[in-house]
């Protein structure tokens, strides 16, 4: 009796597992091909980079009366591109929330897309200083640091993202591909 629980206890999770991938992988063929860079040797502009698909989360679906107003504004700014109003709302949130890594996050965010990369940075670091393990903070940081043209330190983040990413995860797709078709100085 003690030996069937035990294995049950260990073939459980691993059936689980498989199940999970099973049901995940069709969203997952979608994500992780990468897009061979061109040949060209322009770097796209940061602009024109499409909005983070893990920002897609920031929809009218969520049940904004449980959160902080402030939060909840910024968040709808964020989903509306309105970078500005997005940032004010989300200090007013970090004000009050100042040990979130998510706010810190989106505020480094929203900078990057105003192209504002000194003040994301110092977001993205928060973040990260708060929750070493942020998936989204990693993904952004890394094309904050493409937009620079510090391939090497994007790469880091990428690498940080397959060790925090159990199974493969959307930033680290996100991430991946980004740097795929990064076309920054031939060195």
């Amino acid at each position: 009796m003690t030996r069937s629980i035990a294995i049950l206890a260990i073939v459980a999770p691993c059936i689980a597992c498989a199940m999970l991938f099973v049901a995940v992988w069709p969203q997952l063929r979608t994500v992780l091909p990468v897009q061979l860079a061109a040949s060209d040797s322009t770097p796209a502009a940061p602009e024109t980079w499409p909005i983070c698909s893990a920002m897609s989360a920031i929809g009218d679906t969520e049940d904004w009366v449980q959160l902080d107003p402030d939060f909840a504004m910024g968040k709808k700014a964020l989903a509306a591109g309105d970078w500005r109003a997005a940032i004010a709302s989300l200090k007013l949130a970090a004000l009050r929330d100042t040990g979130n890594a998510d706010i810190e996050n989106y505020i480094g965010y929203a900078y990057r897309r105003l192209q504002q990369l000194d003040e994301a940075f110092a977001h993205y670091r928060q973040a990260l200083a708060l929750n070493p393990r942020h998936r989204s903070a990693h993904e952004h940081m890394g094309e904050a640091y493409l937009a620079t043209g510090k391939k090497t330190k994007a790469e880091e983040h990428l690498a940080a993202l397959e060790t925090i990413c159990l199974i493969p995860c959307v930033e680290h797709g996100d991430l991946m591909t980004a740097i795929a078709a990064y076309r920054g100085p031939l060195h």
